[in-house]
């Protein structure tokens, strides 16, 4: 399957590396103009020269902070200069955060979901309108797969993604009429910084870290950012017109929840 995006604009946050950077190079290989946001400017500028590199779609990167409305604010005024127009959104940032119940503070609750779920709430409110009047939309929330079957000490982060899988479903109620589109795609283990800074933490090869990270995984391997960026591309494509309201497991099968 060929997927052609040369008439999109997308907007990705936290992709300056990761999951994110690798959705946004598949969109871009596809031809898709892609804003690209992170909190950081200089691994965001370097994301941005490899990704202007494919000659493909245009690239440009906001350097801003989503926790905040006023950091969304930024990002969606910086797309509309720049491109005139989001046909896709993205909502990828997050960073891992699991504890105990008894461990995690008001303060930390509240900066898990300003982060993860008001993040993707405000730059959809800002984006819905454009898509509704154009009537062609595609909101793709990335939260990972114990928003489904959340285990023990996987606080606050399962409760805020649970809660953007709800989001997921009420706005694909909402949106289909218009023609948006809004399904999440839920992470397993998916190779990433965080294992080499572990392995490092460790001191032992990333290999092996990812080889005891693969003993529980049905697939028997940790799953590649590529391979989660084709499904993403995929969902932001005219070819899954009939696909919302889903959460997609990508974690080789390891979720015991369907």
């Amino acid at each position: 399957m060929q997927i052609k995006l040369e008439s999109r604009t997308a907007i990705i946050t936290g992709a300056s590396k990761g999951i994110g950077y690798a959705i946004a190079d598949r969109l871009v290989q596809c031809g898709a103009d892609v804003v690209i946001a992170a909190r950081s400017d200089g691994p965001l500028q370097e994301a941005a020269a490899k990704l202007a590199g494919r000659k493909a779609g245009r690239v440009h990167a906001v350097a801003c902070d989503v926790a905040s409305a006023d950091g969304v604010r930024k990002l969606y005024d910086a797309a509309m200069q720049a491109f005139g127009r989001v046909d896709v959104i993205v909502n990828n940032a997050g960073v891992s955060a699991a504890r105990p119940f008894a461990d995690v503070s008001d303060e930390a609750w509240q900066d898990d979901l300003d982060l993860k779920l008001f993040a993707a709430i405000r730059l959809t409110r800002l984006v819905w309108p454009q898509m509704q009047e154009r009537r062609w939309g595609r909101v793709i929330n990335i939260l990972n797969v114990g928003a489904k079957a959340p285990t023990a000490r996987s606080l606050p982060t399962s409760v805020s993604r649970a809660a953007g899988m709800a989001l997921t479903k009420a706005l694909s109620a909402e949106g289909a009429p218009d023609n948006i589109l809004v399904n999440a795609l839920l992470v397993g283990k998916i190779e990433s910084d965080q294992w080499v800074r572990k392995a490092a933490q460790q001191g032992v090869p990333v290999e092996k870290v990812l080889q005891d990270m693969a003993g529980g995984i049905p697939l028997g391997r940790v799953g590649r950012a590529d391979e989660f960026a084709a499904v993403a591309c995929f969902l932001a494509s005219e070819e899954a017109s009939y696909v919302t309201g889903t959460a997609i497991n990508v974690d080789g099968g390891a979720s015991p929840v369907v």
